[in-house]
């Protein structure tokens, strides 16, 4: 498969030749859902607690007589069913929300979603990316110059160095991860990739 590569100036001036393997792949929704999923639920931590029946400071005493009372059957005050009671499965801080994917899934799930960009024409592979000077107008005239108004962009380089990484701070649309940072849920939410030639042969690499 050949894909275009474009300058700073936002004209195609190579191609490049990339993997039908990563790039070329079927859309799987099932997997791109299951890979999604598990990577947000590997991300979340618990952070809420609440008391069970044997936590409650209320009385084991029996509210009222079991016979007699024309009332329902009551045993203790610290019933789930009454308000202010215990929960009956409560929330713990020792939660453990992890899901596991094997690690050939996550790799097919990260290559049907390139593929998936391909085809869809969000994914932007650039020559290179760099900054004279660590100013957030050069970065927002540069993607300007590449055909990024005002549309959220994910940019996936090689290595971060610091001009790029402070000029994209106070955009709050644009994202910069390095090749092996780049996750499911980045590829799925933003609307454009823009992926530099070093990363896209690191990703090759990292995803073959």
């Amino acid at each position: 498969m050949e894909l275009k590569v474009i300058d700073g100036k936002g004209q195609v001036s190579a191609s490049m030749s990339a993997s039908d393997e990563l790039f070329g792949r079927d859309y799987n929704e099932a997997l791109i859902h299951q890979v999604v999923i598990a990577y947000q639920a590997n991300a979340r931590f618990s952070n809420s607690k609440q008391k069970g029946r044997s936590e409650i400071a209320k009385s084991t005493r029996k509210p009222w007589a079991q016979k007699g009372t024309g009332r329902a059957r009551a045993g203790m005050a610290s019933s789930p069913l009454w308000r202010g009671g215990g929960k009956i499965f409560p929330n713990s801080p020792d939660e453990n929300y992890t899901q596991k994917v094997n690690r050939k899934m996550y790799r097919a799930g990260l290559a049907s979603i390139f593929s998936q960009l391909v085809r869809e024409n969000r994914l932007t592979v650039v020559d290179s990316l760099t900054l004279e000077a660590p100013k957030t107008r050069l970065l927002a005239k540069k993607m300007l110059d590449m055909g990024f108004d005002s549309s959220r962009v994910l940019i996936i380089v090689n290595d971060i160095d610091d001009n790029l990484y402070l000029s994209s701070r106070n955009l709050p649309n644009v994202l910069v991860l390095e090749a092996h940072q780049a996750d499911p849920v980045s590829l799925v939410h933003f609307p454009k990739v823009l992926v530099t030639l070093d990363a896209m042969r690191k990703i090759e690499e990292m995803l073959a």
